[in-house]
């Protein structure tokens, strides 16, 4: 007879996983954070040459990125999960469990939450590794994004709230429209309630920079109201919903009554920065010091035929103020997009154009006579040729000549006869009779004898 077998003890199952990793890795939570990171890349994308080679236009641009798509999808995404959860009548499931309600409705919308802004501090992370390499001063501000991320977050659970209050299929559009809206009417409101907008910062440059405290607090208006609504919604004692509310009244007190001290000017924007080696010389504001050599360079071909004359303003510059008397004024680089896109001058030929019109007279209530302006044409011919100008000329003949216009037509020629002069005189000539213009080109009314003719 055999010996009795021992029985095989049963095999030890694993311990289940956590509801929040449950909730974090399956089903809607990652779905839905990577349409959101999917839709700030190609809003991003898509204006990448307005925002690449500024760190203010940058964060600007993420700031409204968080609000115009961030805000909304996190309404509509929280207001989804939270009426699925009543239409699955998972609120019953998870209602049998040992843990509050409370930590039952943050268990279903803390990692879609966490997600979203998870998925937005990507997006950010992209965006600023694509402007380092243009931009060349200052820096990001990380508040500004910490509070970005905390409002969708925010935004989220207030979303999913109203998801579990009001469990029907159009509830997430509809919350959509209305953070949409919301944040549109706010945004172009006045008196500091635009502060109220969630994520709202007006960065359009370096020009200013928000007080460190400001990012912070606009997170804290919708993360109040969403913890009150929370609260509110499942707290055994729903009185307690007073305190976040309270604070989240107080951070929109705040905002509103700060208004647009919210920014400080950027001592940067401010300065400038200069290369010596030209003849005016060349300054760019120090928010973009990386500038300098590519508008030296674009300008070398103005400063070098201005080389040895005398009588002109000491430098260029672009700096956000009227340019003092010994300065004539530059293009300015801002708005990135305008006149320089990723660390490039976008049109070099138009840009020396603009910079050369500021030397010659400038805009008067009276004209001067018709010598004055004949001589005023061909300096700024030659100092920058022009192609699109050469077009706009050949253009304005071929129109005087079938009008039968001859006082047009003589003007061009005079004209061109004045150019044709200057162009053939020899260098040390031409200094000099650029010397004597430049003494009279800062005048609206010279005297006609002081004018060099051509």
């Amino acid at each position: 007879m055999s010996a009795p077998t021992r029985e095989a003890p049963a095999r030890r199952t694993g311990s289940a996983p956590h509801p929040l990793r449950v909730e974090s890795l399956r089903g809607f939570t990652p779905w839905a954070a990577g349409a959101l990171l999917l839709a700030l890349a190609w809003t991003l994308a898509a204006t990448s040459a307005q925002w690449q080679g500024s760190w203010g236009v940058t964060t600007g641009k993420l700031s409204t990125a968080a609000g115009v798509i961030g805000v909304p999808f996190a309404l509509a995404a929280g207001a989804w999960q939270g009426g699925r959860e009543r239409r699955l009548r998972m609120t019953e499931l998870r209602a049998s469990t040992a843990r509050t309600p409370l930590a039952q409705l943050l268990t279903a919308a803390l990692p879609l939450a966490c997600w979203l802004a998870a998925a937005y501090l990507v997006a950010v992370a992209g965006a600023l590794l694509a402007c380092a390499p243009y931009a060349s001063a200052g820096g990001p501000v990380p508040t500004v994004f910490a509070g970005a991320a905390l409002s969708i977050a925010a935004c989220t659970l207030l979303g999913h709230a109203a998801g579990r209050l009001l469990p029907w299929r159009l509830t997430a559009p509809a919350l959509a429209i209305c953070g949409y809206v919301l944040y549109g009417t706010l945004g172009l409101s006045e008196s500091g309630f635009h502060n109220l907008a969630p994520a709202y910062l007006s960065l359009v440059g370096d020009d200013d920079v928000p007080v460190w405290w400001y990012p912070l607090v606009s997170a804290l208006w919708p993360a109040g109201l969403a913890a009150a609504a929370a609260v509110a919604l499942v707290a055994y004692r729903r009185a307690t919903a007073l305190l976040p509310l309270a604070a989240a009244l107080g951070a929109a007190a705040l905002l509103v009554h700060t208004g647009d001290g919210m920014l400080r000017d950027n001592p940067l924007a401010h300065r400038q920065v200069c290369d010596e080696s030209t003849t005016p010389r060349v300054c760019v504001s120090a928010v973009h010091p990386g500038m300098l050599p590519e508008v030296t360079h674009v300008l070398s071909g103005l400063t070098g035929r201005l080389n040895g004359v005398q009588n002109l303003p000491v430098r260029f510059e672009d700096l956000p103020r009227r340019p003092h008397k010994d300065e004539a004024e530059l293009p300015m680089l801002t708005p990135i997009g305008w006149w320089s896109v990723r660390g490039k001058v976008t049109d070099p030929e138009w840009y020396v154009w603009q910079a050369a019109v500021v030397l010659v007279r400038p805009d008067c209530e009276k004209s001067p006579s018709a010598r004055i302006r004949v001589t005023d044409e061909a300096v700024l011919r030659w100092l920058a040729p022009n192609s699109v100008q050469k077009d706009i000329r050949e253009r304005s003949a071929a129109s005087a000549r079938q009008r039968g216009d001859t006082k047009e037509l003589a003007k061009l020629r005079a004209e061109d006869k004045a150019y044709a002069h200057l162009a053939a005189l020899t260098d040390d000539e031409r200094r000099s009779l650029l010397s004597r213009y430049f003494a009279t080109a800062h005048d609206c009314d010279p005297n006609p004898s002081e004018v060099p003719s051509l």
